[in-house]
């Protein structure tokens, strides 16, 4: 019986004694395993350099806050730029309505006559004080019948206005003289709408 129990204490010690080994060998194993895949990318020479991700470029804002990606000259705008250089164009020639428009003088000129001398007027100006009617007539209609009338329409439209001292002036259309004028009323002392020039010396 003796015998018996010291055979089988003999076996446990060999049990455990394997497990032991088994278990140191498996973790040699593991740590092998795990040391070469740290080592093998470091011992290549040729091995590539580890690859970064790079972000793509973010669209760019314009000075007016508008993405330069996004930004396409559309019609309207190529219009809207078209139709501003059109009117800046009519201001400088006085060819059309404009800021500068009197639309007083306009309403009353439009209501109060409607005929080939009132077609002529482009655009009516008041302009420090002075009643200014700028016509599509040339340059040498000075003193022409229509530069008279639309002078003498003007002097009407200042006394219904109660003017005491009436200036107007009747001018042609741009050119390379700018808008030379064909008929005028210098104040109340002057009763002709003829324009004068100096005698030659």
């Amino acid at each position: 019986m003796a015998s018996g129990l010291a055979r089988s204490r003999g076996r446990r010690r060999k049990r455990r004694a394997r497990s032991h080994v088994v278990e140191v060998s498996l973790g040699v194993t593991a740590f092998a395993v795990g040391a070469a895949a740290i080592a093998w990318p470091l011992s290549r020479s040729d091995a590539a350099p580890p690859q970064r991700a790079v972000a793509a470029p973010a669209p760019q804002a314009s000075p007016v806050g508008e993405l330069t990606v996004a930004s396409v000259d559309t019609g309207e705008k190529a219009d809207a730029k078209r139709e501003k250089k059109e009117k800046k164009a009519a201001e400088h020639k006085a060819s059309g309505p404009s800021k500068y428009t009197d639309t007083k003088a306009e309403a009353y000129f439009r209501s109060r006559w409607n005929d080939k001398t009132a077609k002529r007027v482009k655009d009516i100006r008041t302009e420090g004080g002075y009643l200014r009617i700028y016509t599509n007539l040339p340059e040498n209609a000075d003193n022409s019948k229509t530069a008279i009338t639309l002078c003498k329409r003007g002097l009407e439209y200042l006394a219904e206005r109660g003017e005491a001292n009436p200036v107007v002036f009747v001018q042609s259309r741009f050119g390379e003289n700018g808008n030379p004028v064909l008929a005028n009323v210098l104040g109340p002392d002057d009763d002709d709408c003829r324009v004068t020039y100096p005698k030659p010396k």
